[in-house]
């Protein structure tokens, strides 16, 4: 017992000497630390100082600090900035789903401006910009060098005014111009519609409606089909969806899940990070689900079909998804301003992190470029023939009148499925798969 009570007091006490040993150094490196920051400050003051005494013209001190908190901002990551009172108020008008614009949301990749995504049905969509695309100048001027916000900010203007941009697309030679009028962009968050007996969700962006309105479209085509039994499935558009709310992204997941986690988020401590659950039902109740992603699905669309995918829940297909895996929090700041902050990484329920990488889909199905001479391609192509289109052929006499009409709507169908297919080949390959599912289900 002496033994032990001695071996815990020296314990104890060289406990006491490293500590003693261990602290005097890193006290010094921390006192270095903090006078190496105050000499930062001190060498800021003097600058700041100097330009407003001896610059060419007389600059506003207030802007002058708004573009040093910028430029400290923006230096850490494409996502993390400053936002004027102005950009503030506006970003909190975008969340609720109604803003003046062109209606894309893009980031920063090589001192150009890249395009995340345009938004469904807005001006930039209509004019035929897509997900990739670089925008070099805008009315001319050059936005290599510009901030992200700079560049933003030249191609806001008054709803009704006209703007160009400059693109360079992958697969064409030279850039191009296109010319796009500014309007107010009014985001319908989720749109739906029934294809054949499945039930199609476009959900353009994730603000303060998402959840709502993906919640009635639903209830509501299923109503119209007579049933959830009517229906084979549900396809879940998220392609060219930029992302928007953490939480709206979280409720979208649930609605499909039972159980399990939908993301987790890491910040620098560990304390700082959290669990986000499913809670019990499933607005599908159970049927078959397939997720649509490609290059332009980002942020809140990934932690949405990685968290369908990883739980076996959905058929993820199309593309590679952009692979914006960091979550970015709006702190409020004096005058009015905030600051967007990225403060933690998020991870699939399997624990793997999308940044960079994306979510690959479970099977790849590229979006074919319609040739621009197709149309004629097809006005000028014979049209096919069969034994009932020759003179004089014999009528089918097996067949009763109804099993006839039967025979005519599936074909009717048919030919509804290949004219999709012409039109949006990724969408018409995620209703197959799930046409596939009911019928193996149909033959159990």
């Amino acid at each position: 017992m002496k033994k032990f009570a001695m071996a815990a007091l020296g314990g104890t006490l060289a406990g006491v000497i490293a500590t003693t040993q261990i602290a005097g150094p890193l006290l010094a490196q921390e006192a270095a630390k903090s006078s190496s920051v105050y000499e930062q400050l001190d060498l800021f003051g003097d600058i700041f100082e100097r330009i407003r005494a001896q610059y060419v013209e007389e600059v506003d001190p207030g802007d002058l600090i708004e573009a040093a908190i910028d430029g400290m901002l923006t230096s850490l990551d494409p996502h993390s900035s400053y936002l004027s009172p102005d950009d503030a108020a506006q970003m909190r008008v975008q969340t609720r789903g109604e803003f003046g614009g062109l209606g894309i949301e893009v980031t920063q990749e090589e001192g150009f401006v890249k395009v995340v995504s345009p938004i469904d049905g807005t001006p930039a969509d209509e004019a035929g910009v897509e997900a990739g695309d670089f925008i070099t100048h805008v009315d001319g001027e050059s936005v290599l060098g510009l901030s992200l916000d700079e560049a933003v900010t030249l191609m806001r203007g008054p709803v009704g005014s006209e703007i160009i941009i400059t693109l360079v697309r992958e697969g064409e030679s030279e850039p191009f111009d296109v010319s796009i009028i500014r309007d107010t962009i009014k985001l319908t968050a989720v749109r739906t519609r029934t294809q054949g007996d499945t039930v199609v969700l476009r959900v353009t962006t994730f603000n303060d409606q998402t959840f709502s309105n993906l919640e009635s479209g639903l209830k509501e085509q299923i109503e119209e089909a007579g049933g959830i039994d009517k229906i084979n499935g549900i396809v879940v558009d998220l392609r060219n969806n930029p992302g928007g709310l953490l939480t709206q992204a979280i409720r979208v997941s649930d609605a499909f899940l039972e159980k399990g986690e939908i993301v987790s988020t890491r910040g620098r401590e560990v304390q700082d990070g959290e669990r986000f659950n499913a809670t019990p039902g499933d607005l599908a109740e159970g049927k078959p689900i397939v997720v649509l992603i490609n290059g332009g699905s980002a942020s809140a669309s990934e932690i949405v079909a990685g968290a369908l995918q990883d739980h076996r829940r959905a058929i993820v297909v199309g593309t590679k998804s952009f692979g914006k895996g960091s979550v970015q929090t709006v702190m409020p700041l004096r005058s009015d301003g905030a600051m967007r902050l990225t403060t933690a990484r998020y991870y699939t329920p399997s624990g793997r992190s999308i940044q960079a990488l994306g979510v690959s889909p479970d099977i790849v199905v590229e979006q074919p470029r319609r040739s621009p001479n197709a149309e004629e391609e097809e006005e000028n192509g014979r049209p096919s023939r069969s034994e009932a289109d020759l003179r004089g052929s014999l009528n089918n006499d097996s067949l009763s009148e109804d099993e006839i009409k039967q025979i005519e709507a599936d074909r009717a169908k048919a030919e509804a499925a290949a004219a999709l297919r012409e039109e949006d080949y990724q969408l018409a390959y995620a209703i197959d798969i799930l046409k596939g599912l009911s019928a193996i289900g149909t033959a159990d």
